[in-house]
This record gives structure tokens, C-alpha cells and sequence, in this order.
């Protein structure tokens, strides 16, 4: 079982079958559809644009600027779900950052002058509940020491990658047998692997380094002396 460095870029089809890259990419749209209606029914109510004082929405106090700036925002997490997992997950670790950071900052100002959000405290409380959301399921699958079996962050610890970096294939058939290693992997995760694959992976597992996983995988292919 080999381990790589996984640094963010757009995810491949195969990825996104699994528990985890669905998470992050439905749950971007979730947070992205409650959003976005409290943003177009703040404007479907012709709310002031820079009003300090705000009229309730939803149980929420809005006005024009801060419900063109859900509707930005949900926008935003909806392109970050279209784009792939990971794009969603980092996104959502962001936006998650934003929005408490925008709760603190905003309950600073409540009841002055530079309130320009027309912040009220239940705005204050979303704003917290809605970055934890987002923190949550931006962090799931990617942020943690046990993570799922199908999470595509699993095997990105820098320490392995530092362990079996140097012990790189040297021959073709090692070449070959990296490749089949990686497919039969991701068909154990993806539950359409033959018995052969798992039979090979979960002796994989059973060895730490590169070259003994390789080994192991290698030695199934070996003629047997029966």
C-alpha cells in the first residue's frame, strides 16, 4: 500500500465516490442553499442597502448589503462543490474562519454607527453555529490522526512520505507492480476490487515501508513451487 503527498487539486471522477469527497461536496451546497435564501429574501423584501438598523429576515436582522454578500457567498460554495472535494473542503475551512471571525468583529459593533451588516445577536449566534458547520464538514475526512478508510487525505502524513520517498521503483516489473498496487487500492475503495486484490492489499497492510509493501505484492506473482 503506497503512500503519497496529497496536495490540493481538482479531484479525479473516481474520488468523488467516496463518503468522504461526498460530505465535503454536499454539504457545501447545503450550507450554500440555506445561505442563499436568506440573501434573495432579504432582497425580495427591497431591504435598504446600507440600513444599520436591519428588518427581520427570517428571524435574522438584514439589509441589502448583507444579503448581497449570503448570495456571494453562497455562490461561492456552490463553484467550490461544482470544482471537486477538496476545492469544497478548503473552501469551507475558509468561509468557516470568515464567518466567526465576522461574529466577533460584528458583535463589537452592535448597536453603533459601523454597523453596517445590521447585525443583531441571533446574527451573532448564526454567524458562530454557521462557521462551526462549516469548520465540521470542511475538516471531515482531512483533519484528524484516525481518518476514514475512504478519505482521499488518508496516507498524506508528512512523516510517511519522508520514510518512503527514497525507496522508489528501479526496474520495470517494479514499476508495473506500483501501478497495480495503486489501481487495486483504489478498487478496494471504491468496493469493486477482485479477490486477488484484496487478498494482496490486505497483506499490504501488514508492512510499513515502500519496498516491503512492493515485495509483498510482488510475491504473489511468483510461480508457486507446487
Amino acid at each position: 500500500m503506497t503512500h503519497t503527498l496529497h496536495l490540493p487539486h481538482w479531484s479525479s471522477p473516481a474520488e468523488e465516490k467516496t463518503r468522504v469527497t461526498v460530505v465535503h461536496r454536499i454539504g457545501a451546497l447545503v450550507v450554500a442553499a440555506v445561505i442563499a435564501a436568506f440573501g434573495v429574501l432579504g432582497l425580495a423584501n427591497g431591504l435598504d442597502y446600507f440600513s444599520t438598523d436591519g428588518q427581520r429576515i427570517a428571524g435574522l436582522s438584514s439589509n441589502g448589503l448583507l444579503s448581497t454578500i449570503s448570495l456571494v457567498t453562497a455562490a461561492v460554495l456552490v463553484f467550490a462543490a461544482v470544482r471537486g472535494s477538496r476545492v469544497a473542503s478548503t473552501v469551507m475551512l475558509v468561509i468557516g474562519v470568515l464567518f466567526l471571525g465576522s461574529a466577533l468583529v460584528n458583535l463589537a459593533l452592535l448597536e453603533t454607527d459601523w454597523n453596517f451588516l445590521a447585525f443583531s445577536v441571533a446574527n451573532v449566534i448564526f454567524s458562530i453555529c454557521a462557521g462551526l458547520v462549516l469548520l465540521t464538514l470542511g475538516a471531515y475526512g482531512r483533519v484528524s490522526g484516525n481518518l476514514p478508510e475512504d478519505s482521499p487525505y488518508r496516507g498524506a502524513r508528512a512523516d510517511d512520505v519522508v520514510l518512503e520517498s527514497p525507496e522508489r521503483p528501479e526496474t520495470p516489473e517494479e514499476e508495473a507492480a506500483e501501478r497495480a498496487m495503486r489501481e487495486a487500492e483504489l478498487a478496494v475503495v471504491e468496493h469493486r476490487a477482485t479477490a486477488d486484490q484484496r487478498a494482496r492489499v490486505e497483506a499490504m497492510a501488514k508492512v510499513r515501508t515502500r519496498s516491503a509493501r512492493r515485495a509483498v505484492w510482488m510475491s504473489y506473482d511468483q510461480p508457486s513451487l507446487l
